[in-house]
């Protein structure tokens, strides 16, 4: 009997090891390198994990595997967006928005968001901006398994001069150096993954300093907005190590002076890449949503929020043609593309990210549609815009190791289309198979 018994702990432990593998068959797998694709892909996945990789007729399935054909099929890491704002969902009234809605955050419109993203085929998420204890909550919900979304990677607060009135609860004021340091300092013990600052033309240069030092050496990289010229030269003097945005003006393109100082810091390369998030999807899709409107009536966007919240999303849309916020548009629309060629021209390494939340851009809509632009607009190579939306984006944030790309030994985060994505990169916009650390969830 005890040998028996012993027997049937073995067949369980070998049956429950079975039970884990997963062989991804067939596919035309873009491993994230840039490499070229393989054709007749097998990708071997052992619990949450990539075991092998191979081809057909050279790489053997291990028996018990669970076979998930992907013939047909583009097989590649899962998307990241470098910019994305959980705690907003396409409303288009920001000042009521933040009135009525931060008692949801937490457990409503915050996880919507990040469930969203993960239909969309997103598996990580860099969250810039949010108050600190629902951004964290939601983040480590989501690495518990308790709640779906992408692995995410949050500032929390923004820091910046002086908070907008009605937003301290997300926005936090800095007044001088010693103010800087002290919370930056919180930021970190409380556990944000990097610091998001804002508006640093406003700051002196000192103060500036002062939060990428602290930063720094509490091992966070520092999010800064580059909206304006003075914003990215104070910028670089103190060493931020990513910008976001091409700009609020109306400008054709970058300063010289500003240019040569981009140029001077991608030259050096014992400092590591310049990133940049330019986040131009957004602005340059706003003209053609406004007069096609089809995706404001696509209820994918409406997964996890109540339908009060819904209806009251809607109601802030209903003249897309009215909105202030992209008033400005139509004439800042024909310069992001020049500036945004400046940057790549310039050595910056650039990431997919879309400010995924302003009006009328949802989370399940967002990313697919900064890579289409980036190929379909401004000619960008397929293959370095997908880059941009796997190797970079966990390069900076120091994961490499454990994401990014699909090879041994790191998470199994892959997404699965059908068709050819690098002749038609819009296919991203239906993500057929998501898997997240090994688990199929969509």
């Amino acid at each position: 009997m005890r040998y028996l018994h012993l027997f049937f702990i073995s067949f369980l432990t070998i049956s429950s090891s079975f039970s884990q593998l997963k062989a991804l068959v067939g596919g035309t797998l873009i491993d994230g390198f840039g490499s070229t694709p393989i054709k007749n892909s097998i990708i071997i996945i052992e619990g949450d994990r990539i075991k092998a990789i191979g081809q057909v007729g050279t790489l053997e399935i291990p028996k018990g595997s669970e076979i998930i054909s992907t013939e047909g099929m583009s097989v590649m890491p899962g998307l990241w967006d470098m910019h994305v704002h959980l705690m907003i969902n396409g409303h288009a009234d920001y000042a009521y928005w933040d009135k009525t809605y931060p008692p949801l955050f937490e457990e409503v419109i915050m996880p919507a968001s990040a469930h969203q993203l993960l239909m969309a085929g997103v598996t990580s998420a860099r969250d810039l901006g949010g108050p600190l204890k629902e951004s964290l909550s939601v983040r480590d919900r989501i690495a518990k398994g308790e709640i779906p979304g992408p692995t995410l990677y949050v500032s929390g607060p923004f820091i910046q001069k002086k908070p907008y009135p009605g937003t301290e609860a997300f926005r936090w004021g800095v007044a001088n150096e010693k103010e800087a340091r002290e919370k930056v300092s919180r930021l970190a013990k409380a556990g944000v993954d990097c610091i998001k600052l804002i508006d640093q033309d406003q700051m002196s240069q000192n103060v500036v300093n002062a939060i990428v030092d602290e930063a720094h050496k509490n091992d966070l990289t520092v999010v800064a907005h580059g909206h304006r010229p003075e914003e990215i030269r104070k910028g670089l003097l103190a060493g931020v190590d990513c910008f976001e945005h091409t700009g609020l003006s109306s400008s054709p393109e970058y300063p010289v002076d500003v240019m040569e100082m981009i140029k001077e810091r991608t030259a050096q390369m014992n400092l590591g890449p310049l990133y940049w998030t330019p986040t131009v999807e957004g602005l340059y899709n706003y003209e053609y949503v406004r007069d096609n409107q089809e995706k404001l009536d696509n209820p994918e966007w409406h997964l996890g929020l109540p339908d009060t919240v819904v209806s009251d999303i809607k109601n802030s849309f209903q003249h897309p043609d009215r909105l202030p916020y992209f008033q400005l548009t139509p004439i800042r629309k024909p310069t992001l593309e020049r500036k945004v060629n400046q940057l790549k021209d310039a050595g910056v390494v650039l990431l997919i990210g879309t400010d995924s939340g302003i009006p009328m851009k949802f989370h399940i809509q967002s990313t697919w549609n900064e890579l289409d632009v980036w190929v379909n607009e401004f000619g960008f190579d397929p293959m370095y815009t997908i880059r941009a939306a796997t190797y970079w984006p966990a390069k900076i944030m120091g994961v490499e190791k454990e994401y990014g790309t699909i090879s041994e030994g790191k998470y199994a985060d892959i997404i699965a289309i059908k068709g050819d994505v690098l002749r038609y990169i819009s296919l991203l916009q239906e993500v057929d198979m998501v898997i997240k650390h090994g688990e199929r969830v969509k």
